[in-house]
């Protein structure tokens, strides 16, 4: 029995001392170019669902017609194209981050849905208003009006649905600019 209590006793010590010891002295995965920790999407990912799911606004306040649409389209060209990318031009550095930034204007691989648009949109706008740690996805809560987060929200919750020509005006990338002809650059010398 006393071998039994040295063992559990010793496993409480040692075992944090041990992991403590690798996580200073070791080489811990902390590169975004690293591979994961095993189980880290689950470590993550379970709890983070449970409280979004704890959390999350079940309804809109706001519908989804032409003016929000249109006003969550500037917000996403203004906050979060950088790192999600615009319709047909993704992010240059979303695929460098970790976890990787999703491009929410493009349809899966799978073709079901773009972005989001499967996602209730309470869960979005839990996303949008608290951030995720250690994601590089900031909280808009202390940046955007509620109002703004949900318009941002319902964009994303409709952006695999035809949108308002004003609203693809803010989500397409503009076209590169044209370069001066070679006798107008000659001319300015």
């Amino acid at each position: 029995m006393v071998r039994i209590l040295l063992g559990v006793v010793l496993g409480i010590i040692l075992v944090p001392l041990v992991v403590m010891g690798w996580l200073k002295f070791g080489h811990p995965p902390v590169a975004v170019t690293d591979s994961q920790l095993p189980f880290e999407r689950q470590i993550v990912g379970v709890p983070m669902h449970a409280r979004i799911d704890s959390e999350m606004v079940k309804t809109p306040p706001i519908q989804p017609d032409e003016a929000t649409l249109v006003a969550g389209a500037q917000i996403y060209s203004e906050q979060c194209a950088a790192c999600h990318g615009l319709k047909g031009k993704p992010a240059s550095f979303a695929g460098h981050m970790f976890p990787r930034a999703p491009s929410l204007m493009e349809k899966h691989r799978n073709g079901n849905g773009v972005g989001v648009s499967n996602d209730p949109p309470g869960e979005s706008y839990w996303k949008v208003a608290n951030g995720i740690r250690l994601t590089g996805m900031p909280a808009y809560n202390k940046i955007l009006s509620e109002t703004q987060m949900w318009q941002v929200t319902l964009l994303l919750a409709n952006a695999d649905k035809p949108m308002p020509p004003a609203a693809l005006a803010f989500l397409t990338p503009a076209p590169p600019a044209a370069a001066p002809a070679p006798a107008a650059v000659a001319k300015k010398k």
